[in-house]
């Protein structure tokens, strides 16, 4: 099950290039998000373009600012297959995933990072994906599948999700792209 809240930009207002105030599930730290739909053309992405094959109409963009930051804290099951016992037993893995991107051969990009935190609060490790550069996309505008697992540290709690779009060149687009974020949990049984 993905424990991200609107991980695929479908959810709340948004739907052009134009930045939005407020991204549902999801906080906004620095910078002004667009929700950009998938049919708006015009040089961004669109259906026929590399990503994902579920997607839905929309994907995250940087916007308008040079750097955008987008921040989600989920709040890890307490009990279950998945809950805290068997965190703790190092019993847990996760696995978190995006599609990323950018336009053209411009450099723009965006990372994700899920950082896990014990019950105070304090990071206990960290997992980053992207920015996925021009060359990675082959020179054109679209957004490449980026993945990592491991096992959910001991103590672990909660997962602070940072989404950051930066723009490297000029022009007054961040074209960093985003789609189909996900993070989920699966009980091993076997201790890693």
């Amino acid at each position: 099950m993905n424990l991200v809240v609107n991980g695929d930009a479908e959810t709340g207002p948004g739907g052009s290039a134009e930045p939005v105030g407020s991204v549902t599930g999801w906080v906004i730290k620095q910078g002004a998000p667009a929700l950009v739909g998938y049919a708006l053309g015009g040089g961004y992405p669109t259906a026929a373009d590399p990503g994902p094959a579920q997607r839905g109409s929309r994907f995250f963009s940087g916007g308008n600012s040079p750097r955008t930051a987008l921040v989600q804290d989920i709040s890890l099951p307490a009990a279950g297959a998945s809950g805290r016992a068997a965190v703790d037993a190092g019993l847990v893995r996760y696995a978190v995933g995006a599609w990323l991107g950018g336009y053209a051969t411009q450099e723009d990009g965006v990372r994700l990072s899920v950082e896990f935190r014990d019950a105070k609060g304090t990071p206990v490790a960290l997992s980053v994906l992207g920015p996925v550069t021009a060359a990675e996309r082959g020179s054109r505008t679209g957004l490449v599948e980026r993945t990592a697992s491991a096992a959910v540290p001991p103590g672990a709690r909660t997962a602070r999700l940072l989404l950051v779009f930066t723009r490297s060149g000029g022009g007054t687009s961040n074209d960093g792209y985003a789609d189909a974020i996900s993070l989920s949990l699966t009980a091993t049984g076997v201790r890693k």
